[in-house]
């Protein structure tokens, strides 16, 4: 349309106006619902792409951090706690050879021919001055071997009109009348819930041995065993619910459902108690409803740190103040992670100011509790006090990944603060996420959970087996004490993993000690 085709008439002007106000409201809106359906499908391609390459790791840009003068953080809390952190040079080359001392030695002696042993120079014998010595690891293969019991029968040489017998007992075995002894069942445990091995790999490596043991026999070993340490799980259950601090997450598996002849979701929850009672317990619910924590949880006063799954909110509620809330800021970096392709530099800003909240408590790692408490309050709450300022003036579109992560902060603020106050809380719930993945690697190998009670047997075995890698213990000896002494009337407390592993430091698990500190190192 160009100047002489326009209305002479106001009015038709008027309307005209009005008409193509009208159209260009209606093609903006259209270019935000496009611009924003455009968006959402480059940030799930660069999900999928990401998957593809294997899982990222939540870190920020380096560049970034230069922003927060995050060196300069610690250097102060450093200083403040009169103590200082060598700092990291020149990565030491790791030793190709880590050789145990205590591991059994066979020495292999290398000697010349007595007629080389001769010298080049005047031909006289040569004696032995030294050895070079230098050390192999060798795998000796596991065996099978078989127990034969030979009860004595005992009879008096004399002919009494009754004849008087007497035989031997045998100690009390595991399962009585069992194929198995404690040794065998220790690993077929194990190698279940510790290495993750389905019935048919477990069935394939006896076999290599000289021994066929059907999958069937192993399912009902495992179920045995799990009977027999019910009164250990739940020791350390009571046990764990004294902590001032418990540590929990969720996670799905799927229970076969005869009613409906297929498979539905259930799921295992992990509870994990302080450094008085360092017990991981396992346990099984048919469905996340908020019925299953409840249940666990009914006689619990304390810290509950956890994700933001609706259903403790109840818990909390009905506590009347006898269980605190602590949230995940690992979990909460996680939105603003995602909201980064979307809008990099909000995200970044709160992700920068995460990682000073995380720089404060590598510095303050190794201090004592009340230390750590107040090296908290000095410098991690300023930094929360200026994010619930920006997060109150910001403007987000709810919808939006940075809205999403902006409405998860604001609505677990209260959560999110609460390790402030204690040294005995953490700035996140790792603890119980790392206890999940055991479940996650075990759920790749068995698929499912054959029955309810299939479910309850699993989490007490894997929450001895859990127990064993939080206190260090080494799972096969530990669970070959367990499953031998229980029968015989050992005392159960004296079977709880921190109190055995003193009693027997020598089947202390090193592994546990090597990985720990390769976290640490990565934090």
């Amino acid at each position: 349309m160009n100047m002489d085709e326009l209305p002479a008439d106001i009015d038709e002007l008027r309307e005209l106006v009005l008409k193509l106000a009208s159209s260009n409201d209606q093609l903006a809106q259209t270019v935000s619902t496009q611009q924003a359906k455009l968006e959402k499908q480059e940030h799930r391609i660069a999900e999928l792409l990401a998957a593809l390459r294997g899982k990222q790791r939540e870190r920020i840009d380096p560049d970034q951090l230069l922003l927060f003068e995050i060196g300069e953080l610690e250097k102060l809390i450093e200083e403040e706690l009169e103590e200082s952190k060598p700092r990291r040079g020149r990565k030491k080359r790791r030793s190709r050879r880590m050789i145990p001392d205590n591991l059994p030695h066979v020495e292999v002696l290398h000697e010349l021919p007595e007629q080389e042993r001769l010298c080049p120079i005047d031909g006289k014998p040569m004696p032995v001055i030294r050895y070079e010595i230098s050390k192999q690891l060798d795998y000796v293969a596991a065996q099978m071997r078989v127990i034969v019991h030979k009860r004595a029968v005992y009879a008096c040489p004399e002919k009494h009109d009754q004849a008087t017998l007497l035989t031997a007992p045998k100690p009390p075995e595991p399962i009585a009348k069992g194929l198995a002894t404690a040794g065998l069942l220790a690993q077929v445990v194990v190698g279940k819930f510790g290495d993750h091995l389905p019935g048919y790999r477990l069935e394939d490596i006896f076999s290599r041995h000289g021994v066929h043991i059907r999958r069937s026999t192993i399912y009902d070993w495992l179920a045995a065993v799990s009977d027999l340490v019910e009164p250990l799980y739940e020791l350390m259950k009571s046990r764990c619910l004294q902590s001032r601090v418990i540590h929990t997450d969720d996670t799905q598996v799927k229970l076969i459902d005869h009613a409906i002849g297929g498979t539905r979701m259930a799921r295992f929850w992990a509870y994990l108690g302080d450094r008085g009672h360092p017990y991981t317990v396992y346990d099984f619910t048919q469905t996340r409803e908020r019925a299953g924590p409840e249940q666990f949880l009914k006689n619990y006063e304390g810290y509950l740190q956890a994700d933001a799954y609706g259903g403790y909110d109840g818990i909390y509620l009905q506590s009347q103040g006898k269980i605190a809330e602590v949230s995940c800021w690992a979990h909460c970096r996680r939105y603003w992670h995602k909201a980064r392709e979307q809008d990099p530099a909000r995200a970044h800003h709160v992700l920068g100011v995460i990682a000073r909240l995380y720089e404060v408590e590598r510095a303050a790692s190794e201090s004592d509790r009340e230390i750590l408490r107040s090296i908290r309050e000095q410098h991690a709450l300023p930094l929360l006090r200026d994010l619930k300022r920006w997060l109150d003036d910001e403007e987000f579109l709810p919808k939006s990944l940075i809205g999403k992560a902006a409405t998860y902060t604001r609505n677990q603020w209260e959560g999110l603060n609460r390790y402030i106050e204690s040294g005995e809380l953490s700035i996140d719930n790792n603890r119980a996420e790392r206890a999940m993945k055991n479940v996650a690697l075990g759920r790749k190998a068995w698929l499912f959970v054959g029955s309810t009670e299939a479910g309850h047997r699993a989490s007490r075995l894997m929450s001895l087996i859990a127990s064993c890698k939080e206190n260090h213990v080494e799972p096969w000896a530990y669970m070959r004490a367990v499953i031998s002494g229980l029968p015989r009337g050992v005392a159960v407390e004296t079977l709880l993993p921190d109190r055995w592993l003193a009693d027997n430091p020598e089947h202390r698990w090193e592994i546990a000690d090597q990985r720990k500190k390769e976290r640490e190192a990565k934090s």
